[in-house]
């Protein structure tokens, strides 16, 4: 539904440049948006009694009035005070041109709404066809997923930038599933380096714009529109991934979730068996914040101890006190690559406990059931 603003942004503008007061009413009489001098506004019977009229147009006391249709239905009335013959046809010309507006914003409802219950529903292919037949939406066509999850809820803002970015483009959707969450259907090129810029476009666009910090993800390129909540599900998973196990990324694609895909779809048990295995409970006791921020410096950087202990501001002897504490609580040494690449799971599949116990109803669950 178009709102009021919109209504009084286009009668402002045919005053400006008509010069002549205008008014729009609902079909009950109402103003939803004037360009008039409230003393000069047309009764309420006056209106409605023109609204129940066969009459597309009519002329009482030197003001002219329109019926606003839409698809065969009066939406509102369009009021025009004047006299002369160019105020009728000002008053015609408004009336289309408003016609025409609401006409689109329905159209783009009504995708936009289709586009949010394909992804969210089983829709039948059937039922798909013939919507996408009846709302003029290509079949056939390549689009990716993004997921633009907001830092805060109904981040209009966020929205707004989005919509400013690609809400012009035919074949593109915009809508949202959840107060932190806005669903961009892009179509693509197919073109390897696009979706990826597109990505990193959004995080600039809606942190430079919004003033607001996002994080997007996106899932493989679907070929046909019932393939589009394919890639929507792969690129919830690619949030989900990199929330538990990437929490600096910004940008995650499904393509690439690396070993957190494996041991997001691990049951709950296995993570829990194999952190026991490697930790035990005294170890997780020594893995505070200085030592996990020691242990992570260290694989960033390849395990490589003198760039680590000068990222750290540590002497190197410093890293190797850390590093070897931590070998006779756990038997690991990190320094070893397999005993760091185990060391590594243990910490991902720990992360995974917990976000898993965070939400007790999914506890138990593997990953497909999590993410439905």
């Amino acid at each position: 539904m178009i709102s009021e603003q919109k209504i009084q942004a286009v009668i402002d503008e045919v005053r400006a440049i008509a010069r002549v007061d205008v008014c729009v009413f609902e079909p009950g009489g109402r103003a939803a948006a004037s360009a008039m001098e409230q003393g000069e506004l047309p009764g309420k019977e006056l209106v409605e009694s023109f609204a129940l009229s066969p009459a597309e147009s009519q002329t009482v006391s030197g003001c002219h009035f329109f019926k606003v249709t839409v698809k065969g239905r009066t939406e509102y009335i369009l009021a025009v005070r004047g006299y002369g013959q160019d105020v009728d046809v000002i008053g015609r010309l408004a009336a289309s041109q408003l016609g025409r507006l609401i006409s689109a914003y329905e159209d783009r409802y009504d995708r936009n709404a289709f586009i949010q219950k394909l992804l969210i529903d089983n829709l039948q292919p059937s039922y798909i066809c013939n919507w996408a037949r009846k709302l003029h939406i290509r079949q056939e066509a390549s689009r990716r997923v993004f997921l633009i999850e907001t830092k805060y809820e109904q981040d209009k803002a966020a929205l707004e930038t989005v919509r400013n970015l690609f809400g012009h483009t035919a074949g593109d959707f915009i809508t949202t599933v959840d107060e932190k969450t806005i669903v961009l259907v892009k179509e693509t090129t197919g073109a390897a380096e696009e979706p990826d810029h597109i990505a990193r476009t959004l995080v600039d666009m809606v942190n430079a714009e919004a003033m607001t910090q996002v994080k997007v993800s996106y899932g493989m390129a679907a070929d046909r529109l019932e393939e589009v909540v394919k890639s929507y599900r792969e690129a919830r998973i690619a949030l989900e991934v990199g929330r538990i196990f990437y929490g600096e990324r910004v940008v995650m694609t499904y393509e690439r979730l690396g070993i957190g895909r494996l041991i997001y779809h691990l049951p709950l048990e296995l993570c829990e068996q194999f952190v026991r295995e490697v930790f035990g409970e005294e170890t997780k006791e020594l893995l505070d914040e200085e030592t996990l921020g020691t242990i992570h410096k260290f694989f960033e950087n390849g395990l490589n101890m003198s760039e680590t202990a000068r990222q750290l501001h540590v002497h190197r002897n410093t890293l190797v006190y850390r590093l070897e504490k931590l070998q006779k609580a756990t038997g690991l040494d990190i320094r070893v690559f397999e005993d760091a690449m185990t060391f590594q799971i243990a910490l991902m599949a720990s992360a995974m406990e917990k976000w898993v116990k965070s939400r007790p109803a999914l506890s138990g669950t593997g990953c497909s059931e999590r993410i439905g």
